[in-house]
Parts: structure tokens; sequence; C-alpha cells
């Protein structure tokens, strides 16, 4: 009796560590991050972008620490391979606490779970359908909206034109998935109208190649496009420096949506903050693990916008950049 007691004392000291450590799994929130254009790789807090960095730093400061009491779990390119709604599948099938979108994919999601909240960096959300108002979206979605409204586009429009008079067709270099393939319509077309323009549109897969975006960049010369509007996207965000060579080796000017492509090579943009808007949704997540419902947390729309003009790309095109516009800009890369 006194040896089946000790063996049994023995193996019940060996079992705890691992109850502990299964206790200390089970209390951990579990993250999953949807980024199907972007490495996974690249979403850690040490990560060389800005904004993972920044997504990272603000859940940290608000107490949510990975490997401590937050499990991330990111669904990147390398992830991708069957499409994304297979991948939005598996993340959905995981079951994780919180689903945070880094990319097109919003109603793909809403089609698989009305049940795991989802924080989203999105176009319009009420026109997409995942939300009743941006103040009280009322299902499972909560976020950050990019769409300041169908004015944005024709701001953007009267700023390339300030920069090239001579506008006469506007090319759109886009995805399927945000300009006519899940998202029915779009609201930039509307915007060229009432500037006057006729448009030529090269729509793209996530995941194209750089065959792809100079396919797509040929099919806008050819059609007598003579500027283009990169309309934003975590695949133009990451084919910023490809995508600005193509289109200044095609003499095309373009307005692009980050500040990065003009950084990269790009004419100009005009631009919202990531870094910001990971924060906010840093905010959201935290929220969420504390126990508010996603539907009652309020969409942010972005205010603010900032102008950044490359001189030296301006220059290669044969554009001048008149002292106003110059004077105007946030940010000018000489």
């Amino acid at each position: 009796m006194r040896r089946r007691a000790f063996f049994g004392a023995v193996c019940g000291a060996l079992a705890l560590p691992r109850l502990a450590a299964a206790a200390e799994s089970a209390k951990k929130k579990r993250l999953a991050i949807f980024v199907p254009s972007e490495p996974s790789a690249d979403w850690h807090e040490l990560s060389g972008k800005r904004y993972p960095r920044a997504l990272f730093a603000e859940l940290r400061r608000l107490g949510q620490i990975e490997g401590q009491n937050l499990k991330v779990e990111s669904y990147g390119r390398e992830q991708n391979t069957s499409g994304l709604e297979a991948l939005a599948t598996e993340i959905v099938s995981s079951n994780p606490d919180v689903i945070l979108l880094g990319g097109p994919g919003a109603l793909i999601f809403k089609k698989l779970t009305s049940r795991i909240p989802i924080v989203t960096i999105t176009a319009d959300p009420v026109r997409l359908g995942i939300a009743e108002s941006l103040a009280r979206p009322g299902g499972n979605f909560t976020g950050a909206s990019i769409d300041a409204g169908p004015s944005i586009h024709g701001k953007r429009i009267a700023l390339l034109r300030e920069i090239f008079p001579s506008i006469s067709k506007l090319g759109l270099l886009a995805l399927h998935i945000q300009y006519s393939g899940l998202v029915k319509g779009s609201p930039i077309p509307a915007a060229a109208q009432e500037a006057g323009l006729p448009i030529a549109v090269s729509l793209l897969d996530v995941g194209a190649q750089e065959n792809d975006w100079r396919a797509a960049v040929e099919s806008l010369s050819g059609e007598g496009a003579n500027a283009v509007m990169v309309v934003d996207s975590p695949e133009t965000f990451q084919n910023s420096a490809l995508i600005a060579k193509l289109l200044t080796d095609a003499r095309l000017p373009a307005i692009f949506a980050f500040t990065e492509s003009v950084e990269a090579g790009g004419l100009m943009a005009y631009s919202f903050d990531l870094v910001e808007l990971y924060k906010r949704a840093a905010n959201n997540i935290d929220a969420i693990f504390r126990g508010a419902k996603a539907g009652d947390i309020p969409f942010y729309q972005v205010t603010k916008f900032d102008l950044s003009i490359n001189l030296k790309t301006a220059r290669q095109l044969g554009l001048s950049v008149s002292p106003a516009l110059s004077a105007s800009a946030d940010k000018v890369i000489e």
C-alpha cells in the first residue's frame, strides 16, 4: 500500500507541471490575424514594418502580451495557398477569440461566422453590409473605415490633375475583390465621372506576380489612360516599389493611398496613417478580450489624410510641381 501511495504521489507530482501548463495555455486569449497579401512572418512585436510593430506595442501597453496572456496566429501569404475563402475557413474553424482582418475579405468572413468577433480595417462597412451604422455596427464586426466618403476619391483625382493638368483618361489599378468581386460596385467611377474623366480599369487577384502587374499597367496604357489611381489595398502596399517603377517606366503619373508608396518611388499619395489605424485596432481587440461586444464598439472613420510628393519622380515624368502644391504637402521627397 505504501509503495502504491508513493508511486501515486510521484506520478501526481510529475503531472503537476503539465496540468499547470495546460491551465496557463487555457487562460491565453487567441488572436488570429488574416493578412493574405503579406508574409505572416512580419506580424510580430519586432517586425521590420511599422504598423505590425504599432499593433503589438499597443497591445502590450494595454496588457495583452504575446507569449504571456496572448497567443497570436498569423495567416499570411505563406498560408494562402488555396485561395482566400479556404484560408478564412481554416481560421474560423480554429475558433479564435478575435480575428483581425488586415486586408480585403470581410464579406467572406461574414458568410462564415456571425459569432466570432472580427476587427477590420476596411472601406465603408455600411455599404459593405457588415455594419448597420458606424456608431453602432450591431453584428460581429468593428474596426476602422478608411473611406471618408466618395469625396476622398474626388480629392485624389483633383490632386493628380493639379500636378498633371493634361489628364484625359484615368486608369484604375485595383483588386477584383474590392472593385467588382465580392464588393458590389465602387464609388471611384462616380468620382471620375464627376471630374469629367472616362476610366480604364485593370483588376488583379491577391497574390499577383510581377508579370501580372506589368500586364495590368500595359493594359491601362493600351486603353488610353494617361494617369492612374492606385486603389488602396494590402496588395498594392506590398508591391509599392514595383508598381511605382512600372508606372514611371510607362510615363504614367499616378496617385497612391500610402506614403510608403511615394517613398518607394511613386509620384504622390493622399494617405491615411496605418500606424494610427492599427493602434485603434489593438484597442478594439483589447476591449473585446475584456468582454465588450464587437457590435457595440463604433467603427472609427478616418478624417485625417496626408499629402506626399516625390519630386525626383516628378522630374523623371517631366512634370513641374507648383510652389503652392509643394508647400501644401505634408511630406516632400527630394
